[in-house]
């Protein structure tokens, strides 16, 4: 049984229409996979999010991923499963809303966006796409 937390329940959803767009990426299962991310951010939906401590204080910060453009990106997890798949097992994660985690990379200059699932089945939410899931 797949250890899942009640707010990631329905994030299958957004893995399943990312799976497909990664299969065939048009205009309409791009629009399709905004729409299922858009549903669950309205339902409170939450995603995993791995932070490191800032170095001084007692915050933490959202770790990034540096793209091969020198971009620097979030990075998040539908779920725990896909948290694993990673070659450098993650340390420290925290479940955040969804809702928040784009409200935060929209107001971060340095942060080009979210990348949801960075080890299999991935998406790059740049700004852009950030806000036709969540007009301001």
């Amino acid at each position: 049984m797949d250890r899942q937390d009640e707010t990631l329940q329905g994030n299958e959803k957004i893995e399943v229409a990312i799976q497909a767009l990664q299969k065939e990426a048009t205009q309409e299962l791009l629009a399709h996979t905004l729409t299922v991310i858009r549903r669950r951010m309205k339902d409170s939906g939450q995603v995993i999010v791995a932070v490191e401590p800032s170095i001084g204080t007692t915050q933490m910060n959202l770790k990034m991923i540096q793209t091969s453009d020198g971009a620097n990106w979030w990075y998040a997890f539908t779920s725990f499963n896909e948290e694993m798949k990673g070659a450098d097992s993650v340390k420290s994660t925290f479940l955040v809303d969804i809702d928040k985690l784009f409200d935060a990379a929209l107001t971060v200059p340095e942060i080009k966006g979210v990348i949801l699932n960075p080890w299999n089945r991935t998406l790059m939410l740049d700004k852009g796409l950030i806000r036709i899931i969540k007009p301001e």
